[in-house]
């Protein structure tokens, strides 16, 4: 059995309270307890859990754009891909063998490859069996809708109490430009007609599981030119109907995954575009920020897969005793939901001291993106090893956590980097917009480079809190003089 990681507390100074709290804030004690262990729906519980995906799941009701699902694929991660399709019964024995190794596994959901709930026989039973051998495992699902209210009451028994429902626009003609068919009633039907049919169960649906109490995630793909602007209206509705976070995803478009958008020429979203409508949504719903737009059968802490260590191959071999996994399973959530409620209560301290400090002149300083080689809640990734960075804004009123960049990793080890230039200049144009980039260690060639293209290279802040590092280094930089005017575009574009 490998040996758990500890989880690490994440520091928070008293500014940095907008972190997850802007995301969290609003939700009742009842809701927060549901997803305080929720990677995907709690931003602070992912540096301190895992998840995986069971792809169960093969069929799909509807067709979109944007989706082109491909098996025995291990080179692209993006939903829809897997590297083997499973049986429910292949499915469970997955669960118990990643569970018993990887403590921080909280959650298991099925997300594909097709939609779980076409696949209604073998969505249903993975789930029976897992609630009987796995109990202490939440329990999720992610749909586009079309099937839905037939499925719900199903749900409701087997204590499903997180959904995901992909939602991409709310008006027909919209919907006539992402979706070019749906299978329903044993007929498939096209166009107008079909985005209506869809977006109308969509909303029943929703409508019907927060009628049940069971908690509603929204995604919705953010598409340039096709739904951009309408995603505001979508995130209005489905939070007047009860949904409890909406996460706005760019749209995965590269040519080379063999979509229709993405042969078409169809262009993503670029990371300001992104935020810019986030930062649009939050105000009507909270917001997610930190989805890493998983495979279907990923595993493991977000952004770090480790699918491959749990084949079906190698699952055979493996000797799994659960039930003394399970008391090793339960002393790391103890001791991680510990530490969790040390944080919330920390950061809820610093925000009653904010809230009665005497109203002043709001403070001089610009907020500034900064990229942190983050892991665990730490600054403690090499540059060069890195495959993503997560993105911070910090302003004088805090820090706030506003999505992360993919990248290719630079360099790793000690072996020759053949692509590495072209590699680096990959990266640096990943990290557009970013003024600084915190990480454990760099070398000089991307130091070099990334001052060249206006982005500060700063290693002084090795293995400390990602949000007090953020924090320091913006107020280093407000007391130098360098936040009182704007980055030429030049550099940021």
């Amino acid at each position: 059995m490998i040996a758990p990681q500890a989880p690490r507390t994440a520091g928070c100074s008293a500014g940095s309270c907008g972190s997850s709290a802007g995301q969290m804030g609003g939700l009742s004690d009842k809701i927060r307890a549901k997803v305080q262990d929720h990677p995907c729906y709690s931003e602070d519980a992912h540096h301190y859990f895992a998840r995986m995906h069971v792809a169960v799941a093969p069929a799909c009701n509807i067709q979109c754009h944007y989706c082109n699902r491909k098996y025995d694929c291990a080179n692209e991660s993006r939903p829809g891909v897997v590297s083997e399709l499973l049986t429910p019964d292949q499915a469970v024995k997955k669960t118990l063998a990643v569970a018993a190794t990887i403590p921080q596994m909280s959650v298991l959901g099925i997300a594909g490859p097709g939609d779980p709930l076409a696949n209604p026989a073998r969505t249903f039973e993975t789930f029976r069996q897992l609630a009987l051998k796995a109990p202490d495992i939440k329990l999720c699902v992610s749909t586009n809708g079309l099937a839905l209210p037939e499925c719900v009451e199903e749900l409701a028994r087997h204590n499903i109490d997180h959904v995901t429902i992909t939602i991409n626009c709310i008006d027909p003609d919209v919907g006539a430009k992402i979706y070019p068919w749906i299978f329903w009633n044993n007929q498939r039907i096209h166009g107008r007609k079909a985005a209506a049919i869809l977006i109308a169960q969509q909303q029943k649906g929703l409508e019907m599981l927060v009628a049940k109490g069971i908690l509603v995630k929204v995604n919705s793909v953010l598409i340039p030119g096709v739904n951009d602007e309408h995603l505001k209206e979508v995130s209005k509705l489905v939070k007047a109907k009860g949904a409890f976070l909406h996460n706005v995803m760019p749209l995965i478009a590269e040519a080379a995954h063999g979509t229709f958008y993405g042969l078409m020429g169809q262009r993503s979203p670029r990371p300001d575009e992104l935020k810019a409508l986030q930062d649009a949504c939050a105000g009507d719903m909270n917001m997610m920020r930190h989805c890493r737009q998983c495979r279907a059968d990923a595993v493991g802490m977000l952004g770090e897969d480790r699918g491959d260590e749990f084949t079906l191959d190698k699952i055979e071999a493996m000797d799994i005793d659960y039930e003394a996994a399970m008391v090793v399973r339960a002393a790391f959530r103890a001791q991680a939901m510990a530490e969790l409620e040390a944080k919330r209560r920390h950061k809820e301290k610093a925000s009653q001291i904010l809230r009665f400090q005497p109203r002043v002149a709001k403070p001089a300083g610009r907020p500034v993106l900064m990229a942190v080689a983050a892991k665990n809640g730490a600054v403690a990734a090499h540059f060069g090893h890195a495959k993503e960075f997560l993105v911070y804004e910090a302003a004088a009123d805090g820090v706030k956590f506003v999505g992360h960049r993919k990248v290719e990793q630079y360099c790793a080890g000690n072996e020759t980097c053949g692509d590495a230039e072209s590699v680096l200049e990959r990266s640096i144009h990943a990290l557009a917009g970013c003024e600084v980039v915190l990480c454990s260690r760099i070398g000089i060639d991307p130091w070099r480079d990334l001052e060249a293209a206006g982005i500060q290279p700063n290693g002084e802040h090795a293995m400390e809190p990602v949000e007090d590092a953020v924090m320091v280094v913006w107020r280093e930089m407000l007391a130098a003089g360098k936040l009182d005017f704007k980055p030429s575009a030049a550099k940021c574009a």
